[in-house]
């Protein structure tokens, strides 16, 4: 049984319907890249499985059963984690803070977030509007880990950011999904990446799947790829 599946999905916001027929499924400790243009639902599909649009038909199943009427919070209770591109993070209260007030009961305490980025360590005390780019995007994955989720949703986690932290966040992911056993959502513009950071990879194109494949077949005939996401 898969640990999401989606049948038939088509989402939007009120009368627009930005995602059609969508259909896929993902497995415990898989990654799926999910590419494509500015514009062509990617985040949508995103806010989809978070619950945060409009569904307007289709099924959205977890462990097998269907959570499609279930609000944003009882998904993130049920192991969906999302990481948005904006971070969100809460500029009012600390590093800490910000970990704490998303605490969850299993695997991933306060010092195994710290354990992972230790930079959040040394600026725990910092308030959240005080940290670079880099530290915001850490402190967003590293809260969606204190929700001890199965799944991780992840929007557009390298837009922005120097070569030197993608690499290291690319490496935590990495490691997140090779000795944590975690599934893995990830759109990125950067495709290369998200390829290499996956099993699977979808490409969107005005909301419906137009090309999909291994990640390896395709980052090996990347002009296939390319002539999809090339603005």
């Amino acid at each position: 049984m898969p640990l999401l599946e989606i049948e038939n999905l088509a989402s939007g916001y009120g009368d627009a319907v930005v995602i059609e027929d969508i259909s896929l499924a993902i497995d415990e400790q898989e990654g799926l890249a999910v590419l494509g243009r500015n514009g062509v639902g990617k985040t949508t599909l995103m806010l989809s499985i978070m619950g945060h649009a409009a569904q307007m038909s289709g099924a959205l199943r977890w462990n097998g059963t269907d959570v499609s009427g279930l609000p944003a919070y009882a998904r993130a209770r049920l192991g969906l984690g999302w990481v948005p591109q904006e971070r969100d993070i809460f500029p009012s209260l600390t590093v800490e803070e910000n970990l704490l007030i998303a605490g969850r009961p299993g695997r991933f305490r306060l010092a195994d977030i710290y354990g992972l980025f230790p930079r959040l360590s040394e600026r725990r005390l910092n308030m959240g509007d005080k940290l670079s780019g880099g530290e915001q995007q850490m402190l967003a994955i590293g809260r969606t880990l204190m929700t001890n989720p199965k799944l991780l949703l992840l929007d557009e986690p390298f837009e922005g950011l120097a070569p030197v932290i993608v690499e290291e966040l690319e490496r935590t992911l990495q490691r997140l999904r090779r000795d944590e056993g975690f599934a893995t959502v990830i759109v990125e513009q950067r495709a290369e990446d998200a390829l290499r950071l996956s099993d699977r990879a979808i490409v969107l194109d005005r909301g419906r799947i137009v090309l999909s494949g291994q990640s390896s077949e395709l980052l090996a005939d990347f002009d296939r790829v390319q002539q999809w996401i090339a603005v």
